[in-house]
């Protein structure tokens, strides 16, 4: 009998196998009373709840930092266009060794030039004949304008060059005499702008004075003192590229005292003009927010999106695979079981 079965097992292999494969099914599903065995499918189903459990987590974490990629796009976005509605006001100083000669413009009405006179090293001198005509080392120029304000009013200036050496702390010293006046007090105006140069090359030097008016702001020193005026150069670059200059000055007034032997009823007026500082203060309105920053960061956050968007596709196509192949085991062990 024995040899039997083995010449029957030789001859249908393919047939014995797939009982032996049918029993190991039946005995990992049924006990041989007939019960369901619960030790390998519960562990099983134990093992896929825990992956479908682990499945859903991460599919929700990967939707909270979708969530926080876009919050973080719509920040972006808003930060940039607010910056771009407020620039910010940036200031820079460059050293310098040698100035552009300013333009002192001097409104002196009935005034009288006695003396002018370039010092070095913060050093003036006294005078020697106060309120008498001296020595004029100046450049200096007349013009006659029309007043840019009215059009109708013709103004005198008497212009100056002013100091350029800053290292040697040159400075230019002025003395005014006015016989009479028919005022309570006597002052002279004057106007500064940005370079000497530029006015004597200019062809139209009452065009230049009227524009220079209309640009700069006047200030006046009074009679009876020595006025102190400690200027600082400003540069300003607009939006569309032009560059605007404007001074800044400190100014202080010390008393004169009068000590001629015979002071009559004349007004005397001395001002020195120096460079405050060596450096010059550009002020430009810059706009902080970078549009490469803003693209690479915007590039970044949708580059995540897409990764959280193709791994959470994929976790969903993941867990419909393995409920079908749970499904799948079930239906098997149903029908194992009937």
């Amino acid at each position: 009998q024995l040899s039997e079965d083995v010449e029957r097992v030789s001859e249908n292999p393919t047939e014995r196998e797939e009982d032996m494969e049918v029993h190991e099914d039946s005995s990992s599903v049924i006990l041989p009373d007939g019960e369901l065995a619960t030790t390998t499918p519960s562990l099983r189903f134990s093992k896929t709840c825990l992956k479908n459990v682990f499945s859903v987590i991460l599919l929700f974490i990967y939707l909270l930092l979708m969530a926080v990629a876009v919050f973080l796009v719509y920040q972006t976005i808003s930060d940039f266009r607010e910056k771009l509605k407020h620039p910010v006001m940036s200031v820079t100083y460059k050293e310098v060794s040698l100035y552009d000669a300013p333009g002192i413009a001097f409104y002196p009405g009935k005034a009288q030039l006695l003396s002018c006179k370039h010092h070095y090293y913060d050093h003036i001198p006294p005078l020697i004949n106060p309120g008498q005509p001296g020595d004029i080392e100046c450049t200096t120029q007349r013009i006659n304008y029309t007043d840019p304000f009215t059009n109708q009013t013709m103004k005198s200036a008497l212009v100056v060059q002013g100091p350029r050496d800053v290292k040697k702390r040159e400075l230019v010293f002025l003395q005014f005499h006015l016989n009479e006046t028919d005022q309570d007090f006597s002052a002279i105006d004057y106007l500064l702008f940005s370079s000497f140069q530029e006015f004597v090359s200019s062809p139209e030097k009452a065009k230049f004075m009227e524009d220079c008016e209309s640009s700069y702001s006047s200030w006046k020193f009074s009679g009876g003192f020595r006025t102190w005026v400690k200027m600082s150069l400003v540069k300003t670059k607009e939006e569309d590229g032009s560059e605007t200059v404007e001074f800044k000055q400190e100014t202080s007034v010390v008393n004169y005292i009068d000590q001629r032997t015979k002071p009559g009823s004349d007004q005397l007026f001395f001002v020195v003009f120096e460079w405050k500082d060596p450096f010059i203060q550009t002020v430009q309105d810059i706009i902080t927010a970078n549009p490469w920053n803003m693209i690479a960061l915007l590039c970044g956050i949708f580059l995540a999106l897409f990764k959280a968007a193709d791994f959470a596709k994929l976790s969903v196509k993941w867990m419909i695979k393995i409920r079908r192949r749970h499904l799948k085991r079930t239906r098997q062990v149903t029908n194992h079981i009937s």
